[in-house]
């Protein structure tokens, strides 16, 4: 059967329209997912009423609500890394890239702590998206070391793995306790103490 082509109504085409109903589920999953209590029971009907739009257009883009999840959490992982990376690719000093990269990663959290919620909120912890935390750590990971390699002419194996997995972690549990109030320290103190953890691990012997 043929399919029927989408229509431009008021210079919109309907791919357009479309995209843009896709990102305001999304924003609309992620208002309810980064919330402070979390919303690990994401339900198609609560999404629709959050971003004013209608069921059927759901399903034009998603098929469940694990998928819209899945979405939600990449695009914050994705901006947040493309962000990073973007930082830290115009400055040429060592140490300022590694201040750089991290003040743009709190920054981007402390602008919109829903992305901070939603990557670290014990509350989604038993969702689907525990898997996707891990893959998005081992990205972390795999950029951290790129960068080590590239900058600090770190050779690669186990010991740079370690080193990455150690860094990654640590910061993601530092950001964590600081989301939580449990961590009495400004944002610029984060950055700098991280920073300097950071920058004594380029300092160990190969």
């Amino acid at each position: 059967m043929a399919t029927t082509p989408l229509r431009v109504y008021g210079g919109v085409t309907g791919s357009d329209r479309q995209a843009e109903r896709r990102a305001s589920f999304i924003e609309a999953g992620l208002e309810l997912l980064g919330s402070p209590d979390g919303d690990p029971s994401l339900t198609v009907r609560g999404v629709c009423r959050q971003a004013g739009l209608a069921n059927r257009y759901f399903y034009e883009s998603f098929a469940d609500r694990d998928e819209l999840a899945t979405a939600v959490y990449d695009h914050v992982v994705n901006e947040i890394a493309t962000t990073a990376l973007d930082a830290v690719t115009v400055v040429e000093e060592p140490e300022s890239k590694v201040r750089s990269g991290l003040t743009t990663i709190v920054r981007l959290i402390v602008d919109d702590p829903r992305r901070g919620r939603l990557l670290f909120s014990p509350f989604l912890a038993g969702t689907p998206l525990a898997h996707r935390r891990a893959e998005s750590t081992r990205l972390f990971t795999q950029l951290l070391g790129t960068q080590a390699r590239q900058v600090y002419g770190v050779q690669g194996g186990a010991r740079l793995e370690l080193l990455s997995s150690f860094l990654v972690g640590g910061l993601a549990q530092t950001l964590t306790a600081w989301l939580d109030g449990g961590l009495n320290a400004s944002e610029s103190e984060i950055v700098e103490w991280c920073g300097e953890i950071f920058l004594a691990t380029s300092e160990f012997p190969q």
